[in-house]
């Protein structure tokens, strides 16, 4: 049995078009970035496919579809099926939307946005993510990122984002 090549997947969402530079180095090594919507302006996504490849789904900033991104994604890394969509939960609760979606879609993992709150929990056997927003500073939440180690076992991990730098 040959053993499992283990890949590291960064993972963000609600940019509201900010691409803080921390970004980078909490990116640094990842194979893949998943954006989870609400990218804003599209050079956020191209400072991203600068560290590594990325696929991302658009959210209501984007305008859905006007963004030319699609509105959900089906993606498999490392035999996970990871499903891409900007709004899953909405005032805490999943909407019905979202459980269609998860429904569909059947992912090992769902990565998503939308409400700003970072999340990391398990729906039968599904793991919901939220890796918080990366964008400006709204509401009294932190801004954050998300790690995602998919191995032998699989790890998640937010990490927080600093206070910007006095440059931007």
């Amino acid at each position: 049995m040959s053993p499992v090549q283990t890949i590291c997947i960064g993972v963000i969402a609600d940019t509201h078009s900010l691409f803080d530079p921390a970004i980078a180095r909490h990116f640094s090594g990842v194979d893949h970035i998943i954006h989870a919507g609400d990218i804003g302006n599209r050079s956020v996504i191209e400072q991203l496919e600068m560290i590594a490849p990325v696929t991302a789904v658009s959210g209501n900033v984007d305008g859905y579809e006007e963004s030319g991104f699609p509105t959900e994604a089906l993606i498999k890394l490392n035999s996970f099926r990871i499903a891409i969509r900007h709004v899953v939960f909405e005032g805490g609760k999943l909407t019905k939307q979202g459980k269609a979606f998860l429904d569909r879609t059947r992912p090992d993992i769902c990565i998503f946005g939308h409400t700003h709150q970072p999340k990391s929990e398990w729906l039968g056997d599904t793991l919901l993510f939220n890796p918080g927003s990366a964008g400006p500073k709204r509401f009294i939440l932190p801004r954050m990122v998300g790690r995602i180690t998919i191995g032998a076992r699989l790890s998640v991990k937010h990490v927080r984002l600093e206070h910007l730098s006095a440059s931007l």
